[in-house]
């Protein structure tokens, strides 16, 4: 049981290496990323409320909070290799489900859209990477690899290896992953701007037909 403790420990903290490149030892790693504090804190969480203990699982979600910044419902069931890089604003569901090697960045929301006592929370499939400020919400499912772009709003499931952008979330086939995991937010296209943008030229087009047209009127009155 202790080794096992301590091999998940080591993982864990062997995860915020290969996910942030700003961490420089271990030391640092333990003592200043609140995001891992939060997951620690989580477990024992997730450990008492497991075991019909809940108001101490809550409570310690509550202190959780208050410490890190983010808050994670001990009734989450979250996998292994998660990491949450910075962290501040995070929220996690109650009956949210997040798979392995989960990346999410800080203001992240993983909410309900229900006051049901049911699955009110999103799942998320292994490697799955939710961008600085994105809101996921109610009971869809982000798929295996997928991608979630910074400020996106998700209102749908998204198929395993999309990615998803916008307000609303529309997802984008074939977009290339190395954007996300490179964290070059800023290149991945948003939908809503990319229509306006597509209606400027169109308007840009019709007024030169206009002007030539009201030339070549001109010219024939003449």
């Amino acid at each position: 049981m202790r080794s096992l403790m301590f091999k998940t420990l080591k993982e864990d903290i062997q995860t915020v290496f290969s996910k942030d490149p700003a961490a420089k030892s271990v030391i640092e790693v333990i003592f200043c990323y609140p995001g891992l504090h939060a997951i620690w804190m989580n477990k024992i969480a997730h450990f008492f409320w497991m075991h019909k203990f809940l108001f101490i699982g809550r409570y310690i979600s509550h202190v959780n909070r208050w410490l890190t910044g983010i808050e994670i419902h001990p009734g989450a069931k979250i996998g292994r290799r998660f990491f949450i890089d910075h962290g501040m604003g995070v929220v996690i569901g109650e009956t949210a489900e997040i798979g392995d090697d989960v990346l999410l960045y800080q203001g992240v929301v993983l909410g309900g859209r229900s006051f049901e006592k049911k699955k009110r929370h999103p799942t998320l499939g292994d490697n799955v990477v939710v961008g600085a400020g994105a809101v996921i919400l109610g009971p869809v499912n982000i798929g295996e690899g997928a991608k979630i772009g910074a400020g996106s709003v998700i209102l749908q499931d998204v198929p395993s290896g999309a990615t998803a952008v916008g307000v609303p979330g529309k997802i984008k086939m074939g977009l290339s992953a190395k954007l996300m995991e490179d964290l070059e937010h800023g290149k991945i296209p948003d939908p809503i701007f990319s229509t306006i943008q597509f209606m400027i030229e169109e308007q840009e087009k019709l007024a030169k037909r206009v002007k030539v047209l009201e030339s070549q009127g001109s010219n024939f009155s003449n």
